[in-house]
């Protein structure tokens, strides 16, 4: 007999979005079948927008551009050979690509106290939540700002823009197909604000006054151009305008005045948008100063053990006559109390102090003398010790060669043993080539530190270096050694090393730590720089470079450090190599708000609660809906992978009690639950039953079983309960048999099978890794036979 036809290559489920074009296609073993394509278990003749082909042994049906009305079980039949696959619709919120560009990359202007509207059109599959979020805070409706949502649309109105309506917005677009989110932002532009006070008066005369003030704390949104200065005469109501002044220039020196007069002054900030209200000053009057300035700081002459000898200069402005001598005073380092040397004025510019106590440290002031009085203290001079000379310092001790490479060797060294008056102020570091006779200095001040690098020298020489201590007595006896420069290590252009520990999308749990490690290699070193969304990393960031690893540390992980971060390294020779990550900061979800019960259809209950705010940040945020028969009954999955905020449960009994309870979960766990507090029930009704004697019309009502709601993926943590479900129709009435992974569970005790009406259930107590697999449902009866398949995921419960 001739071979049977036999399917090489099966149907396969097909998930398309709405509008794209769609195919399934089988491959059988001979070429004479002539193929017939069912629907839903409907045969399909015609169809708009559906085409059959057969091109040798493949046979497809082609979907040039997909509906709603498209989505379903379609089966394939020809010869001895049948298989199915489902055509799943999917119709996301859309947004027109060009309007997207343009909110995302340009930001909407406006003018302080204009209005503002920002219309998003969108399309996608009814209904679309539109969220409008600044600051990561939901907008909600007030007597300036309203946020309206149509099916076509949703807008954002202010009626009277202000600068702190300034921001990054987002909107938030989500159906149960997906979610979009446009990022877009507000600037709102106003005149400055007054420039930040108080006016300080850095001089005063009797012939100018100078001022000065702060930029104002906010511009306004446009650059300030310049000040505008204004004086008022105390007792006279008009204001003078006396100049203006660029933005880089916030003083102000007005000679427009007269001896013993007092004014007023005030200044206003000018931008593009127009000109600050004005900062105003307190009285100010026009005086001569009689008495002289502060001279300079005073310097140290010389010190012994119980003098010391200062010197100073003139102060250059001398008052309203001349100087006739000086007043001098001293004190103790670290104290603030000033003492007289001097009760009488000295003429001379020059004075030796005795009496002072041995190995204390002084700081000395002067102030200079005329008609007038005293004039203002000069600047502290240096610290100086009342002590003898000192002793040039000892030789510098382990002197040695710490690390090099071929251009630059660091040195170390210790302290010189501690003498009596021979202090250390600190070191210097000489060098010479071995064909070179002469020492040069490397460092210009001395070093503080036991550490110095020596840069610049030639590989593949050899060179000797020297340090030697220094104190007030000048340098101290040299510690000499010698060290030869390798040749350069080959060039390695910087690359990453990433392999699998390097992750690059990270989900990390909110106030965990961040910790990235990431390998490369180069030579010499390069300089690493990292970025986070193209910017310097916040101040929270740390990064650590050592051998070959860079590091990024964040102590307590905020949702703000979401974001694309990227490492770039570069070498002298300006080869240039980038990588890039992301990290989701993310958290257990908050609780969902109170739930509320309807009964929209008869014999069911459609449940619907407040959304977790959690979904404000959380984009892969879904709910599950449990329910019980008792008060202390246990709780039973009804509803998983949720992204909406509605599940309607369909399998009540009347007269029996129901309790409700939701829980949020992302990828991280579950929310604490919500829950119903009073029992929902049906009545039972009362039914009057008359029976019809049936009229037989002779028509054979007999029809294959087919699949009314299929079988759906299902994904449940360890641990838990599973219920899988699916309504069948058909007469005579079907017969229903679950298998797992092509073995029948019929017979198998860890598995409840149940068919009601049509309607087949599958409970799995207490799931373990081994329930993971595909399941099939198979119906079948003396017209025909059916079946649906979808794949159960475990997940760990950690």
């Amino acid at each position: 007999s001739a071979p049977r036809c036999r399917l090489d290559k099966h149907l396969f489920d097909v998930r398309v979005l709405k509008g794209e074009p769609a195919e399934l296609s089988c491959t059988v073993s001979k070429h004479d079948v002539t193929g017939t394509w069912f629907k839903d278990g409907l045969k399909l003749t015609s169809m708009d927008g559906v085409y059959f082909e057969k091109e040798g042994l493949v046979h497809k049906l082609i979907i040039n551009k997909v509906e709603d009305i498209h989505a379903g079980r379609y089966r394939f039949e020809g010869g001895d050979v049948k298989t199915e696959a489902s055509i799943f619709v999917e119709d996301p919120p859309q947004v027109d690509k060009v309007l997207l560009k343009n909110l995302s990359s340009v930001p909407t202007v406006a003018k302080a106290g204009e209005k503002v509207k920002i219309k998003i059109p969108f399309e996608g599959r009814l209904p679309v939540r539109a969220t409008w979020l600044k600051d990561r805070m939901e907008l909600i409706d007030d007597t300036r700002i309203r946020v309206d949502k149509t099916e076509t649309f949703t807008m954002l109105s202010i009626a009277s823009s202000e600068r702190k309506d300034c921001g990054d917005y987002k909107v938030r677009l989500k159906n149960d197909s997906g979610v979009l989110e446009i990022d877009l932002k507000l600037v709102v532009t106003d005149k400055p604000q007054p420039p930040a006070g108080p006016i300080k008066i850095v001089e005063s005369s009797a012939n100018d006054i100078t001022i000065q003030w702060n930029p104002p704390k906010d511009d306004g949104g446009k650059p300030v151009q310049s000040y505008i200065i204004e004086r008022q005469q105390v007792g006279k109501s008009d204001w003078v305008t006396l100049g203006e002044t660029p933005k880089s220039c916030t003083t102000f020196t007005t000679n427009k005045v007269e001896q013993d007069v007092s004014y007023y002054f005030r200044v206003r900030a000018v931008n593009a948008e127009g000109t600050s209200d004005a900062l105003e000053s307190d009285e100010v009057k026009a005086v001569s100063k009689a008495s002289p300035g502060a001279p300079d700081p005073p310097e140290i002459v010389s010190a012994s053990r119980d003098t010391i000898t200062i010197s100073w200069k003139m102060p250059r402005k001398t008052g309203s006559s001349r100087i006739v001598g000086y007043i001098v005073q001293k004190r103790k380092k670290g104290t603030t109390t000033w003492l007289p040397v001097n009760n009488v004025p000295i003429a001379d510019r020059k004075l030796k102090m005795t009496s002072l106590k041995k190995g204390l440290q002084y700081e000395f002031r002067v102030a200079a003398v005329n008609a007038a009085g005293i004039g203002d203290a000069s600047e502290p001079s240096q610290p100086a010790f009342a002590r003898d000379s000192t002793k040039s310092p000892g030789q510098v001790q382990d002197l040695k060669v710490s690390s090099s490479d071929s251009t630059s060797v660091t040195l170390t060294w210790k302290r010189p043993e501690a003498k009596e008056g021979s202090d250390v102020n600190g070191y210097e570091v000489e060098m010479r080539s071995s064909n070179n006779l002469n020492w040069t200095k490397c460092n210009a001040l001395p070093i503080e530190v036991t550490t110095y690098t020596v840069k610049g020298l030639l590989a593949k020489e050899r060179y000797f270096l020297r340090v030697r201590a220094l104190n007030d007595s000048g340098p101290g006896e040299a510690a000499e050694l010698e060290a030869f420069i390798e040749a350069a290590a080959p060039v390695v252009p910087p690359r990453f090393l990433i392999d699998d520990t390097v992750k690059s999308f990270l989900v990390i749990k909110a106030r965990s730590t961040i910790r990235v490690n990431i390998p490369f290699e180069a030579s010499p070193d390069p300089v690493v720089t990292w970025l986070k969304d193209g910017l310097p990393l916040p101040d929270q960031a740390a990064v650590h470079t050592k051998d070959g690893t860079t590091q990024l540390l964040i102590g307590a992980a905020e949702y703000t450090d979401t974001g694309t971060y990227t490492i770039e390294l570069q070498n002298g020779l300006g080869k240039r190599e980038t990588f890039s990550f992301q990290i989701q900061v993310t958290d257990i979800p908050q609780p969902p708000g109170p739930i509320q019960l309807q009964e929209n259809v008869p014999n069911t209950v459609t449940v619907t609660w407040m959304p977790s705010a959690s979904e404000k940040w959380e984009s892969n945020l879904y709910y599950t809906v449990l329910k019980r028969e008792s008060q202390k009954g246990l709780w039973h999955v009804v509803g998983d992978l949720i992204y909406t905020n509605k599940f309607t449960f369909t399998k009540l009994i009347p007269g029996r009690d129901y309790y409700f309870r939701v829980v949020a979960k992302n990828s991280l766990g579950a929310s604490g639950p919500s829950e119903t507090v009073q029992p929902w029930r049906i009545r039972k009704p009362k039914v009057e039953c008359q029976v019809k004697p049936q009229i037989y019309k002779g028509v054979n009502q007999n029809q294959p079983p087919r699949f009314l709601v299929p079988l759906k993926p299902h994904v449940v943590t360890t641990g838990s309960e599973c219920h899988m479900s699916c309504a069948v129709g058909g007469h005579p009435p079907p017969k229903v048999t679950w298998y797992k992974d092509n073995r029948d569970l019929s017979s198998d005790p860890s598995y409840f099978c149940t068919n009601s009406f049509g309607v087949c259930s599958l409970v799995v107590l207490g799931v373990t890794k081994h329930d993971e697999g595909e399941y099939m449902v198979e119906a079948t009866n003396e017209v025909g036979r059916a079946f649906t398949k979808a794949f159960l995921t475990i997940k760990g419960n950690s």
